[in-house]
């Protein structure tokens, strides 16, 4: 538990001193780790000898490199993290939460390219700062570099998941966007894994060539030593040419091995085919006793010697061998193969990652499939592949597919429950209209029959009546015509009511897909929606900006009852405000049928319009379900292949659009 605890840390600056930290424990292990992988002679290090050859001790040199790459790190990492920081006020500003998840998706990666290669081009620079060789700068970069590939994955394992959590935070107030450069997965997989390869690999090189070099450093040395105590007596006193007579006798083992004669009082190199340095001088000179003649001409280097100490004409002296251990051409074609080995290991690395990222797209592309599928339920399930956790990916997601197709089958039976109740509902408020509706023509044509008694009892008085002439006939039939009319017009009316609210009573699965025309539509909600209105005092103006005959393919009663949930949402809008209006606006273009709904109430709160047809939810409190829309937006998409949108301004209203193909 406490390992897992390490990975989560999410505050800044415990995360930068923990990384700096570690990247100081990495360091300590490298300071007694470098001597030991880049053969440093024995007794080289940290006394008089490495000051008069250097200048400075291994410690000294090594604590103010690692002091200045801490400080850097720390300052560095601060920065970085700083700059992703999750406060209130930050998290409102649209720009930076695109910017902070730009930077949380991509500086991971970056920040492990970044660890692995910036400390090593520093130690560099400050070892050739301190007049370190050049070769020995390589061979100590070379190890620098394994050990901060180490602290670049132990790096990233921090930071992955303050980065992870940095886009949890604000995946909802970005809506799940993914920015920055998109790395396919075999890439990251390369990146990620790299580095361990590199440290394993070159870390393995390194001692492997330590030890090898040491071996056959051995070897030689025992072998020109017992050369050379075989050839000189410590009893007799030789002359300089014959001690180099005898020195080139000796059978080298490479072409780059050589004698050596130098002073054992003064250091003066009497005999050398090649320039030797002060190193082996001095070593040769300081620690002969302690090494038996085994000296070395610098730290990490591949060139040795082995002397023993004789009498000449020049007083003491030593003689021996320098020779190497492992030259250019062992070392060069050694390199070449470390690199094709390497450039291997990356190949196969991404044909790995390339598989994986295969069998994911795979199951992506089924998803695809699936997901535009006009018929998902029934679409094929996705073919498992292989017998990993990528084919238990497949098979979870068919078993979801088949839970899905048992889910949504009930959705579609608690839908249908649904839509019947919210039909009921409305029909229970047309009931007290229906009433009102009826009894105007039932009292008009009340009237009417009346009027038609009066007129059939004067016509029967006047029959035989000299003084009614034809001209008194002709007006009581005009009369009583007139009347009849009247009463053709009412029980039209009376039939247009019946046919409406019969229409609304009709259940879903009982339409069909007919046509209606704009005028049908419009005259329906009129005739149902009158009665609410007239209660609310509230205003319907309709606009018909389109032609009246434009034929709508689908079942009438269907968009009758979206369109009067609307009209009744912005009454109740206006919460009892009386002499208020609503907007009924007719428009098409060559595609579509516009049908608004538009009040000037107090619009919707911005929370209320962020779950809008993505759930059943109401502003009408107890009084309200959310129902009525959320079936709404269901039926004009599933009936009509249409849309609804809206818009609206708290203060200001609310308009609300059907869009019908045509």
């Amino acid at each position: 538990m406490k390992v897992i605890k390490i990975f989560n840390i999410d505050n800044e600056k415990k995360l930068a001193l923990v990384n700096t930290l570690i990247f100081a424990l990495i360091a300590a292990v490298l300071y007694f780790a470098l001597p030991s992988v880049l053969n440093y002679p024995p007794n080289s290090t940290d006394n008089s000898f490495q000051i008069e050859i250097v200048g400075i001790t291994y410690t000294t040199q090594f604590i103010i490199i690692i002091s200045i790459l801490l400080v850097l790190l720390y300052i560095a990492l601060r920065f970085i993290y700083s700059k992703m920081s999750l406060s209130e006020e930050k998290l409102k500003n649209t720009e930076y939460i695109r910017k902070l998840r730009k930077k949380s998706f991509n500086y991971p990666y970056m920040m492990l390219l970044f660890e692995i290669f910036v400390p090593t081009i520093i130690i560099a620079i400050l070892l050739f700062a301190f007049n370190t060789e050049a070769e020995l700068v390589l061979r100590i970069t070379t190890v620098v570099f394994s050990f901060s590939a180490v602290f670049a994955i132990f790096s990233y394992m921090l930071s992955k998941k303050f980065f992870s959590n940095r886009l949890t935070a604000t995946a909802e107030l970005a809506n799940n966007e993914v920015t920055g450069v998109r790395l396919p997965l075999y890439h990251k997989l390369l990146i990620q894994i790299l580095p361990l390869f590199l440290y394993s690999f070159v870390l393995i090189l390194l001692i492997s060539m330590s030890l090898m070099t040491k071996e056959k450093g051995d070897l030689l040395y025992h072998f020109y030593r017992q050369e050379l105590l075989s050839r000189f007596d410590q009893d007799t006193v030789y002359d300089i040419s014959e001690v180099e007579t005898i020195l080139n006798s000796i059978e080298f083992k490479s072409e780059g091995d050589h004698a050596v004669i130098i002073s054992a009082s003064s250091g003066e190199v009497y005999y050398s085919p090649e320039k030797l340095n002060d190193f082996f001088i001095k070593y040769t000179l300081n620690f002969y006793d302690e090494t038996e003649g085994y000296t070395y001409e610098y730290y990490g280097q591949n060139r040795e010697g082995a002397v023993i100490k004789i009498n000449t004409n020049m007083g003491e002296c030593y003689v021996g061998i320098r020779y190497f251990v492992f030259g250019n051409n062992f070392v060069v074609p050694f390199i070449l193969i470390a690199f094709l080995l390497i450039l291997i290991n990356c190949v196969f690395i991404l044909y790995i990652g390339r598989d994986l990222s295969n069998d994911i797209n795979s199951v992506i592309d089924g998803m695809k499939h699936i997901s535009n599928s006009d018929d998902v339920i029934n679409a094929n399930k996705l073919p498992i592949t292989s017998n990993d956790e990528i084919g238990d990916l497949t098979a979870s997601f068919n078993e979801i597919q088949t839970l899905t197709k048992t889910y949504v089958d009930q959705l579609h039976s608690s839908q249908e429950t649904l839509m019947e109740s919210e039909r009921l509902a409305s029909l229970g408020q047309l009931i007290g209209g229906i009433a009102h509706n009826l009894k105007t023509p039932i009292m008009s044509i009340s009237g009417a029959l009346e009027g038609l008694s009066g007129l059939i009892k004067e016509y029967e008085d006047s029959i035989d009546d000299p003084e009614v002439n034809s001209q008194d006939h002709h007006d009581i039939a005009k009369d009583m015509s007139e009347w009849v009319s009247k009463i053709k017009d009412y029980t039209e009316y009376m039939s247009d009511i019946i046919t409406a609210v019969k229409g609304q009573a009709v259940t879903l699965s009982e339409t069909t897909a007919v046509h209606f025309t704009l005028d049908e539509l419009v005259k329906r909600v009129d005739i149902l929606m009158k009665h609410e209105l007239k209660n609310a005092l509230i205003y319907l103006n309709i606009s018909m900006k389109t032609d009246e005959h434009t034929v709508i393919n689908g079942e009438i009663n269907s968009l009758v009852q979206v369109i009067n949930n609307m009209i009744s949402n912005a009454i109740q809008a206006y919460n009892g405000e009386k002499n208020k209006n609503i907007e009924l606006i007719l428009e098409s273009d060559n595609k579509n049928v516009y049908i608004r709904v538009k009040d000037y109430a107090s619009g919707m709160p911005q929370n209320v319009q962020d779950k809008l047809f993505k759930e059943m939810i109401t502003t009408k409190g107890k009084n309200g379900t959310g129902l009525g829309l959320y079936m709404s937006y269901s039926t004009i998409k599933a009936h009509f292949n249409g849309d609804i949108t809206f818009e609206s301004e708290v203060g200001k209203g609310t308009t609300f659009t059907i869009i019908l193909p045509l």
